[in-house]
């Protein structure tokens, strides 16, 4: 490859100083520059400016802020440098090679920073002089991806451009190779639903604002697509490769009112954006009865849901390759994709296209099972934090939540849609009720509540910064729990503290949502609950096109501005993972495990002989 060509793909590679107590990393490129004692970031602001800098060790947030707003004349008072779930004060010791931060405007409290100066005729020097396409972070899990951006690069140098998706709700664009054939497909960031930059209208949340999930903040589907792939060890469910990238290029969308500073009127735009693998196709799995697809491939692909709580498994993104005829049968094989609205920060109603399958109901395989019983959840979790460091500690925890709840179900015999289905909530009575495992997990929560908690006093000190802010999420959300539901009895009556009640009753509404809070419960075992006059839960089916799939001509929505608010469909958290301390959580997965057992062998005898339940199952088809 030209040294030219060579310059186009930027990606940085930490290497770990032997010598020294000290957090100082070294860098080199993949040239085999000298090491630099430096680190790549990646800053964006909420609405969707982009700016990569390389970090001194004498760079604290006061001079990342004033580089930023020198290059590109974004006001930073006021706001504060977020990473994750960490607002950065001084101290960037802390902070990765290839890390993205947020710049964010304040909502209660003033900016502790000091505030910038105007910019100065020095400003040229703090712009961005990398080049079109930048990899945010590398490991060895993004080889055959390095390979994928080099082609895509020699074809922009050689004048073939992306072309956007007409589907889908979200701005998204087909990357091609020389010979123009669509290779990757990259979807920005500030292009999501609700993004300031959505090219379709659905505009009128800042990043880091809930999205279409409230439990999926807008600006994050990105780095959750990578999630999935990260953990789709050996391709097991077939995931195509996925990286998050910086990305420059024309096509880019940027709305006129986000361009009031004429931050880019030049032609480029920076982006960050997910960038995933094409993969050519027949159709997808809406275009075709899932009766032929195989057992395997629909069990891998919902044991990587299940532990990813994926809330968006529609028919639409399961794409669907015919391989060779055997005899007259044609053998097909699934592949997922569309993962952005995985991990959630809270339990929520998944959405599994495949619950209702045949295969769903077949037993796993003796290889399956062991797949599944050499997860671990720790390790998991810990690859992610490593791999992608901007990830909440919450959406962590929902995978570790996930994995043994998995483990544990396939240890005890449960087959694919009955764990599903244990996850999956109820609606009776126009009414949303809780599944099995959120109850579970509530039971969990009232358990640590009751207990001893003396030792959690130092909790003070712990607190989860930047919880998501629904503002604007309006409407009353207390949802009526139906006696019939709560007289079933999740619980044998040998458990230990199972009364055949479910402890519902208090809600408190928390941000436009609603969640149970179990610590205020009198110390009682499991309660009946006293049925509240409510209003219905309604849900938007917010249906558009298929964003991996061939263009299939949908038309776009031009022109027209849709409300955040108009289109959010409400929601209830019936029970939240990150407000525990690190001691409280461990408890709380060691009651967990102590209540799974109990409430599978209740689901195994009391769904025998009934019909299927009806589900609310909302799909974004995203």
């Amino acid at each position: 490859m030209s040294h030219k060509l060579d310059g186009l793909v930027h990606t940085h590679m930490a290497v770990a100083v032997s010598s020294g107590s000290s957090n100082c990393e070294c860098y080199g490129n993949v040239r085999g520059t000298p090491a630099r004692r430096r680190r790549r970031v990646f800053v964006q602001t909420e609405t969707g400016c982009v700016l990569g800098m390389d970090l001194d060790r004498s760079d604290n947030a006061h001079t990342v802020k004033r580089r930023l707003q020198l290059a590109l004349n974004v006001p930073t008072d006021e706001r504060s440098l977020t990473f994750g779930d960490v607002i950065l004060k001084n101290d960037l010791s802390a902070i990765q090679n290839d890390s993205q931060l947020l710049l964010t405007k304040n909502v209660m409290h003033r900016s502790l920073s000091t505030p910038c100066l105007s910019p100065t005729g020095r400003n040229l020097q703090q712009r961005d002089q990398s080049g079109p396409i930048e990899i945010l972070g590398c490991s060895s899990n993004c080889a055959r991806t390095k390979e994928l951006i080099k082609v895509i690069a020699k074809a922009i140098k050689n004048g073939v451009d992306p072309i956007p998706v007409h589907g889908g709700l979200g701005g998204a664009y087909y990357f091609r190779n020389s010979r123009g054939e669509s290779v990757a497909i990259v979807k920005p960031t500030d292009e999501e639903p609700f993004a300031p930059n959505n090219p379709k209208g659905f505009v009128g949340k800042a990043l880091g604002q809930p999205g279409l999930k409230p439990s999926v903040r807008v600006g994050e589907t990105g780095f959750r697509e990578v999630a999935a792939y990260l953990l789709d060890y050996d391709q097991f469910a077939n995931v195509p490769p996925t990286v998050l990238v910086k990305v420059t290029h024309s096509i880019f969308n940027v709305n006129d009112d986000v361009n009031v500073n004429n931050f880019q009127s030049r032609k480029n735009v920076s982006k960050i954006a997910s960038l995933q693998q094409f993969i050519p196709h027949d159709f997808d799995a809406s275009d075709h009865g899932p009766s032929s697809f195989p057992v395997a491939t629909v069990h891998r692909i919902g044991i990587l849901d299940i532990r990813i709580f994926n809330t968006d498994r529609h028919a639409g993104n399961l794409l669907v390759q015919k391989l060779n005829k055997v005899g007259e049968l044609c053998q097909m094989e699934l592949i997922p994709i569309d993962h952005g609205l995985c991990l959630p920060e809270s339990l929520e109603d998944p959405y599994f296209e495949w619950i209702h399958w045949p295969q769903a109901s077949i037993p796993f395989s003796e290889d399956e099972l062991e797949y599944i019983k050499n997860l671990d959840p720790v390790r998991d979790s810990d690859m992610l934090q490593k791999e992608l460091p901007m990830i909440r500690e919450a959406c962590l925890r929902v995978l570790v939540l996930c994995t043994i709840f998995l483990k544990e179900a396939a240890s005890f015999g449960l087959c694919l849609s009955e764990i599903g289905e244990m996850m999956s909530r109820e609606f009776s009575r126009q009414e949303e009720q809780p599944s099995e495992l959120e109850v579970v997990c509530i039971e969990a929560k009232r358990m640590i509540a009751n207990s001893d908690m003396s030792v959690f006093e130092a909790k003070g000190g712990e607190d989860y910064m930047f919880d998501i802010d629904s503002e604007d999420l309006e409407g009353d959300l207390f949802p009526h729990m139906a006696m019939d539901f709560l007289n079933k009895g999740l619980f044998c009556s040998g458990s230990k503290g199972a009364s055949g009640h479910y402890p519902l009753s208090k809600l408190d509404e928390n941000f436009g949502e609603s969640e149970v809070d179990v610590t205020d419960w009198p110390n009682q075992d499991l309660f009946q609950i006293t049925p509240k006059s409510s209003k219905s839960l309604k849900k938007t089916d917010l249906v558009g096109g298929r964003s991996h799939r061939l263009q299939s001509g949908m038309g776009t929505v031009s022109g027209i501005r849709r409300s955040a608010n108009e289109q959010l469909p409400n929601t209830t958290s019936f029970v939240k993972l990150a407000d525990m301390s690190k001691e409280e959580w461990i408890l709380f997965l060691e009651k967990f495990k102590e209540l799974l057992y109990p409430a599978f062998a209740n689901h195994r005898s009391s769904s025998t002989g009934q019909i299927q339940r009806q589900r609310l199952g909302t799909s974004c088809q995203f």
